[in-house]
């Protein structure tokens, strides 16, 4: 993700090691990652939560949306249908970027077109600086299951 990228483009400054090393973790410590998930089901397959908890976002239809910080995952909120999740990601980005130039990833399991949408809306709605739309990976497919979307973001300085 952006981790990386900051680093490839780093090196091909010509910046040494550990001004690469550097240029990564100041990256790691500004970029935003939030994802929703259209059904709780796979992320009990994966061991993650309870069964009961699992069974209780599913007669409830809660849907809910995460986030990663210092390499855990936290609860962010729920939705109760695509649509609101969909509006949820929107503003909790916008309140983390106001106005400014925004460098985003719109990620996606298995959901193009959701995900297309997605970074369409993205793209009319705030100031992108860049924008990439690509699948999660197959790991995070598994765990997180079908439909679910993500946004990875940072604002410039």
């Amino acid at each position: 993700g952006f981790v990386a990228l900051a680093a490839a483009r780093a090196a091909a400054e010509g910046k040494n090691l550990a001004e690469v090393a550097k240029a990564a973790e100041e990256m790691r410590d500004k970029v935003r990652f939030f994802a929703f998930l259209d059904t709780v089901r796979h992320v009990y397959r994966s061991g993650r939560i309870p069964k009961i908890a699992s069974q209780v976002g599913s007669i409830l239809h809660i849907k809910p949306i995460l986030t990663v910080s210092s390499g855990l995952v936290h609860f962010a909120g729920v939705a109760r249908s695509k649509k609101s999740g969909v509006e949820r990601l929107l503003k909790i980005m916008r309140d983390k970027v106001g106005l400014r130039p925004v460098h985003v990833a719109v990620m996606h399991a298995y959901a193009q077109d959701e995900g297309e949408r997605l970074k369409e809306r993205v793209s009319s709605e705030f100031n992108c600086a860049e924008l990439w739309l690509t699948e999660f990976s197959p790991v995070m497919g598994y765990a997180c299951g079908t439909g679910t979307l993500g946004l990875s973001f940072y604002p410039e300085d």
